[in-house]
């Protein structure tokens, strides 16, 4: 197979046709459910977070800003993560709601007391028979080959989704407790 590098006018469609999916996925989202989302994490101890694969990463990338609000954040299977605790909070990406390793990890953490917070893309699943809180976005899961769905591959709009909604959370919760900037500035990293 030969790779044919896309023109200039390729990639502004893909940029329009990217914005618009986003731009579809996050106003699907129901605010109350986010808002549930922010009560649950501002009343746990610790916040933990879990998913496969890129929803794993997007995760990450939410666990750091969570992380620079001042929160116990930590990512499961991090060896610098504490064991999950009574009333914290772990927070679920999974597209299908079924994704065998992170429904292993939520019977556990459920086990040990701790709630749950799923993103899903699914309308039912294992994890949402175990969440506490689920915030269901519009998006086509990987495994979703109708391209009707979304233009995109696998679960890319899932991904991009997930980012951006626990984003809105944690913009939500900054301006809503008027932080400075300066206060969250000291949290980032200072050896880059």
């Amino acid at each position: 197979m030969k790779i044919i590098s896309p023109t200039t006018n390729d990639v502004a469609t893909a940029l329009q046709a990217i914005s618009a999916e986003v731009a579809g996925a996050v106003h699907s989202v129901n605010p109350e459910a986010v808002t549930h989302a922010a009560e649950l994490i501002l009343a746990a101890p610790r916040v933990y977070f879990e998913g496969a694969g890129r929803s794993g990463i997007a995760l990450k990338m939410n666990a750091m800003r969570f992380m620079h609000l001042g929160l116990h954040a930590f990512v499961i299977g991090e060896t610098t993560a504490p064991g999950v605790g009574e009333n914290d909070v772990v927070i679920l990406a999974s597209g299908s709601g079924n994704t065998a390793s992170v429904v292993s990890v939520a019977q556990k953490v459920k086990a040990a007391g701790a709630k749950i917070l799923l993103l899903t893309a699914g309308s039912g699943g294992e994890l949402s028979n175990l969440a506490d809180v689920t915030v269901n976005i519009a998006a086509a899961g990987k495994q979703s080959v109708d391209r009707s769905s979304s233009a995109q591959y696998a679960g890319s709009l899932f991904e991009q989704a997930v980012v951006l909604v626990l984003d809105a959370v944690f913009h939500a919760i900054w301006v809503a407790n008027n932080i400075p900037a300066e206060t969250l500035w000291v949290r980032h990293a200072n050896w880059e």
